[in-house]
């Protein structure tokens, strides 16, 4: 994961996993995802990021 000149971050994957039938992103264009994971754990967790919707008043 490194940051690019525009303030945007990039995470490279392995082509390998990107392109397996069970890998849970599709297509060739850029996507916003959610990144977290927990102190002194050694996970990444990476999901599809979803906009919440505000009802309208």
């Amino acid at each position: 994961m490194f940051r690019r000149k525009d303030g945007k971050y990039l995470i490279y994957l392995p082509k390998d996993l990107a392109e397996d039938s069970m890998f849970p992103f599709k297509g060739a264009e850029s996507i916003f995802v959610k990144v977290s994971f927990k102190l002194g754990d050694d996970k990444l967790l990476i999901q599809k990021w979803v906009a919440l919707k505000h009802p309208e008043t």
